[in-house]
């Protein structure tokens, strides 16, 4: 077999590999920039979404039915 190899990468070291890849796919493949304009509207929307819900209607104790759904004490 093959011996494992694992990069840790953690932080802003990731996000900023992350974002080279995405500019490289997005360059190397210009059909994908729709796929990723449709994906960044739609988690704009569902985050502006929950944000608004949480801002106006918080949740509070009372609403919590169960606070301990795995029965640990």
């Amino acid at each position: 077999m093959l011996p494992r190899m694992s990069i840790h990468v953690k932080g802003t070291t990731g996000l900023v590999i992350a974002a080279v890849i995405m500019m490289a796919v997005l360059i190397a493949f210009p059909a994908y920039r729709v796929f990723l304009a449709i994906s960044l509207g739609i988690g704009i929307i569902v985050a502006l979404i929950l944000h608004l819900r949480n801002k106006y209607r918080p949740i509070d104790d009372k609403d919590v039915d169960n606070k301990r759904p795995l029965g640990l004490d």
